[in-house]
């Protein structure tokens, strides 16, 4: 379904003007339901950044001059803003990213909340202070870094650009948004939102492109000192070398193969249920994703066989019917990536759910949910990020083994532990080498925590005061409170 007041031209947001690519190129946007082409989009380059870089940094003086309550205040109308266009959001996000329009509905509340979240956090957090005896005391300054730089992905596109623009500008940055290539239509929708809430023309600049054109530039840029970024492991890794050159400040959120322990005392129908919709809601494309799925032996034949019936009546179909539960991958090239997956797998492993296109719809990126059992740890499937609804199972016989498997990935963003035996359930916890653990529950946030992984899931955390930290510099200034004992080098005696 084809949402109303569909643009055909998508264009770049720099100081308060929508502006084409300077050099007047273009690229094709498509909807994964069909992979038709609807829209243009503004193809930026290095003279686009550099417009929306200088753009930010003349704001930047009256933004972060601006008290914490102010920014609050302006932060809490963005929020009202982005409430108000609820259904026009989810509209947006389903045509253009595939995903099932029940889990798009649920974006702009995430959204606003994280808008007023940050906009409590920066009212309420204090700034730390050290006394020294009578002698001297300290505090703590914090000061926004300047232009930030924000590179985010197509998975969730709209809340995630919110979860770096919220504390970026809470904490006085400015900054030039990159949004991701294959999902570009929501971010069309901030140019309205920042504007109601009274935004200064400026302070926000978002370019659009391509990432190894516009995001290479911004990531370039030496007026830039910060980039954070959502994505891949391989162009988080890239990043970082390239951003070594002006060393910037990063934060990357990247990839993940997050393991899902399910002991034989756990409540089965509960961890059943949070592994199926952990690994196949937002069509399997999320980061945090339980997609290695390690089983205790004494009920991993009965685990495995009720995950591939659930798999099997999974609903696929079009994103936009409410009855939908996993809807068309978001570009046909990340469905290729996701088929040649599923085609390494048939050969590693047992299939036993899924596998391919659902007979019923013949056009566009579908997926069956797909389960493979018997899954060996040195499989690419085991191994490797696949980003779509596909699960290896494998069994387990001790909690040793549990820990091994677990640990046995490049990865370490998230894990979900299943157990009726808590005392185990945080030794597996303290043991798994990963960013985030769950026991007994699926991916419920809390916006307090840090959100980050270890080895190759990224490097920094964001959340809470975390975000601030990185948006800010902490100066710590010393004053004495009296008299200073200096030792008196040079001096005659």
């Amino acid at each position: 379904m084809t949402p109303e007041n569909l643009p055909s031209t998508i264009r770049h947001w720099i100081g308060g003007e929508l502006v084409d690519a300077a050099d007047g190129r273009t690229f094709d946007v498509c909807e994964p339901a069909t992979n038709a082409v609807y829209a243009q989009a503004a193809r930026g380059g290095s003279a686009d950044v550099d417009r929306a870089v200088a753009t930010a940094r003349a704001a930047f003086p009256g933004w972060a001059g601006l008290s914490n309550r102010d920014r609050a205040n302006t932060l809490y109308r963005v929020a009202d803003a982005v409430e108000a266009r609820h259904d026009r959001l989810a509209a947006f996000e389903t045509y253009d990213s595939g995903l099932p329009i029940t889990q798009a509905k649920g974006q702009a509340r995430r959204a606003a909340e994280n808008f007023r979240y940050f906009a409590d956090v920066i009212v309420a957090l204090g700034e730390e202070a050290f006394r020294q005896g009578e002698e001297q005391f300290s505090y703590v300054r914090r000061t926004p870094v300047g232009v930030a730089g924000l590179i985010t992905p197509w998975n969730t596109p709209f809340m995630l650009e919110s979860w770096k623009l919220a504390p970026a500008l809470a904490s006085g940055c400015t900054l030039v948004l990159k949004p991701a290539e294959w999902t570009p239509l929501s971010a069309s929708l901030w140019q309205e939102i920042f504007e109601e809430a009274g935004v200064p023309a400026g302070v926000v600049n978002i370019v659009h492109g391509i990432g190894e054109e516009a995001g290479q530039a911004l990531v370039d840029h030496p007026d830039v000192p910060l980039i954070s970024f959502t994505g891949s492991t391989d162009t988080g890794r890239h990043i970082i070398r390239s951003s070594a050159q002006h060393l910037k400040t990063t934060s990357m959120e990247l990839g993940g193969k997050s393991p899902a322990v399910v002991f034989a005392d756990a409540d089965l129908e509960a961890a059943l249920n949070s592994v199926v919709f952990g690994v196949f809601s937002l069509n399997g494309e999320r980061c945090t994703a339980g997609s290695r799925v390690l089983v205790e032996r004494p009920v991993y034949e009965e685990f495995t066989r009720r995950l591939a019936e659930r798999a099997t009546n999974v609903r696929v179909g079009l994103p936009s019917d409410p009855a939908t539960e996993v809807g068309a991958l978001v570009h046909p090239e990340h469905y290729a990536r996701v088929l040649d997956y599923v085609e390494i797998g048939k050969k590693e492993a047992r299939l036993v759910a899924g596998g391919a296109r659902p007979a019923h719809l013949s056009d566009g990126n579908y997926l069956q949910p797909t389960v493979f059992a018997d899954v060996e740890r040195d499989a690419r499937i085991f191994q490797e990020e696949i980003f779509g609804p596909v699960v290896a199972v494998a069994p387990f016989d001790d909690e040793a083994e549990a820990i091994e498997l677990a640990n046995a990935t490049q990865f370490g963003l998230a894990a979900y532990i299943w157990t009726s035996n808590l005392k185990r359930g945080h030794r597996i916890a303290h043991a798994v080498e990963s960013g985030m653990v769950w026991i007994n529950s699926h991916n419920i946030r809390d916006l307090r925590t840090p959100f980050g992984g270890v080895k190759a899931s990224g490097v920094g955390r964001e959340g809470g005061a975390h975000s601030i930290d990185f948006f800010t510099e902490s100066k710590i200034v010393h004053v004495a409170l009296g008299d200073v004992h200096t030792p008196r080098f040079g001096a005659s005696s």
